[in-house]
């Protein structure tokens, strides 16, 4: 599986349809911002410790695991100085393929239902088979060999099949998660509750009885990203959410705190590249 590591793509944004694979490995990389995509995302550490911040918790992960990570899900990876090496396989889900290719007996988005995420240990015989679909994924999706793309295709729904029989037999981990501190808790918690309001730093730093520098250094200390940027990201996820349900874009932007539509507009299409009126035309 080594000989098919690649240089590391900061890009979110999926440019083949259905799926595309990665394996990465490097020294510990710079550090990832919080983001998020509309499509599903599974996470295979081979080697190094890391951690994933998921919406205002730490995820462990171990080598041989699987983390799974839904749709429009805040979230990044945490690597300890500690690691010499960070390797993965990183597979990206078009929500729309994967449902095509279910059917009445087999949901094959299963496994990504029950929360935001879910974190997989499979024991080693089942491991290794994994594994192995995945290196023979990442394999046929860059040889450029007579029939690779079917080939693919064909791994990718077996790998699929499998993960969703690990994960029926399987609960949720929890044991190895770990809150924020107290402070950056309440703030993210307020934000949630509040993202319609003026969420400036002075007001969230007096309502908590903190000082700017130390909330804002806190914040972007635990989270990773600055206070703006987190609090944009929720009204933008909030706005996909609403317009996905129907409703209209001018009352999506009031509700979602903007103080007018071309800040909205301008905010929207720089974070999903078409404006909100035009987002389910794709």
């Amino acid at each position: 599986m080594r000989e098919r590591a690649q240089n590391f793509d900061p890009r979110q944004t999926m440019r083949r349809s259905g799926f595309e694979v990665f394996h990465y490995r490097e020294p510990k990389p710079d550090g990832v911002e919080v983001h998020h995509h509309d499509f599903y995302e599974i996470y295979f550490l081979l080697d190094g410790t890391v951690s994933y911040w998921i919406e205002g918790q730490l995820q462990h992960v171990k080598p041989g695991e699987l983390l799974l990570i839904n749709p429009m899900v805040l979230h990044r990876p945490v690597v300890s100085s500690e690691s010499n090496l960070y390797e993965r396989i990183v597979l990206w889900v078009d929500k729309d393929y994967l449902r095509d290719l279910s059917s009445d007996g087999a949901d094959l988005t299963a496994c990504f239902g029950g929360g935001n995420t879910l974190l997989l240990k499979p024991p080693s015989g089942q491991r290794a088979e994994l594994s192995a679909l995945l290196s023979l994924l990442v394999r046929e999706s860059y040889a450029g060999d007579w029939g690779a793309e079917r080939c693919a295709a064909g791994v990718f729904l077996q790998f699929m099949v499998q993960l969703n029989r690990l994960a029926r037999n399987a609960d949720s981990e929890r044991d190895r998660r770990e809150d924020a501190s107290p402070l950056v808790s309440q703030v993210l918690t307020y934000i949630d509750e509040h993202y319609s309001e003026d969420l400036s730093l002075e007001n969230l730093a007096g309502r908590f009885y903190v000082s700017k520098y130390h909330l804002s250094h806190a914040f972007s200390r635990e989270v990773g990203t600055g206070l703006y940027r987190y609090i944009l990201l929720k009204r933008l996820l909030t706005a996909h959410r609403l317009l996905g349900e129907g409703v209209p874009a001018g009352e999506v932007c009031s509700r979602c705190g903007f103080r007018d539509y071309t800040n909205f507009y301008r905010a929207f299409k720089a974070e999903y590249g078409v404006s909100p009126r035009t987002l389910f035309d794709r």
